[in-house]
């Protein structure tokens, strides 16, 4: 037996799939609003790739079981897939028609459609989705950032062992650094201490990842990008907090120098 999902790998699949259901003919969202009576209510699944247990006395193996595999492997990220409840059923009913390879080629493009998807609305991002985005960084306050050093984002995207397709984010996002300079300045005008709040609220997410979570690379910054755009599924509000956490990225005393 495999055991439970660790909380890192759950994460990981969670803002890597940006919480839509996986299926290309599917991809609701897996997080249903909440009310003032009810919370906002959890769908998702996340489903094995390569089937968690094994089959015994009466019944058979969990769907796509491969005995070769070793158990600890079973609950990593790598073999889980992020989908709605109606779907997990379809592909573990369906083992033969969802096999292994098709779902990691599902997986993989999903991930990507919604990279893809949030790069596209970057051109659109206006003043009312940095509006949402820079409220919630200040929400979160912390560890204050002492200094705004302006390194070049090319620099640290080497010394921080950053992926091409990272870097690629990080370009697209530069594209609106300036309309988050200028969306800052016009708040910092009635609000004079908004860009110290703002990073504080920033560098504290930051910290927490990489000294509480251990996390580094390309998935500290997948991780400050769900956290910047407040986990939203609309993509302009992911657009948001990706020229938001660009303009951070370049500006604050973040990710080694």
């Amino acid at each position: 037996m495999s055991g439970t999902i660790k909380s890192k790998d759950i994460k990981i699949l969670c803002t890597k799939s940006g919480n839509r259901c996986a299926l290309p003919d599917c991809r609701q969202v897996l997080v249903i609003e909440g009310n003032k009576n009810d919370p906002a209510s959890l769908v998702a699944h996340m489903a094995h790739i390569k089937g968690e247990k094994p089959g015994k006395e009466n019944k058979s193996s969990s769907a796509r079981y491969d005995e070769t595999m070793a158990d600890i492997e079973r609950n990593y990220y790598e073999n889980l897939i992020l989908v709605c409840p109606s779907c997990h059923k379809k592909i573990d009913d369906q083992p033969n028609t969802h096999t292994v390879e098709l779902l990691h080629r599902i997986k993989k493009e999903h991930e990507e459609w919604i990279v893809n998807s949030t790069k596209n609305e970057v051109i659109n991002v206006s003043f009312a989705e940095l509006d949402i985005v820079t409220k919630h960084l200040i929400a979160n306050q912390g560890i204050r950032c002492e200094s705004l050093t302006l390194i070049p984002p090319k620099a640290k995207i080497t010394r921080n062992i950053l992926s091409d397709a990272i870097e690629q984010l990080i370009l697209i996002g530069m594209t609106q650094v300036r309309q988050v300079a200028n969306f800052i300045e016009k708040i910092t005008v009635i609000d004079s201490d908004f860009t110290n709040r703002l990073i504080t609220g920033f560098v504290s997410e930051y910290e927490w990842l990489r000294n509480e979570e251990g996390e580094k690379g390309d998935v500290l910054f997948e991780r400050l990008l769900e956290f910047s755009s407040a986990g939203s599924n609309d993509f302009k509000q992911r657009a948001a907090g990706l020229s938001v956490l660009v303009y951070l990225f370049e500006k604050c005393e973040v990710f080694e120098k």
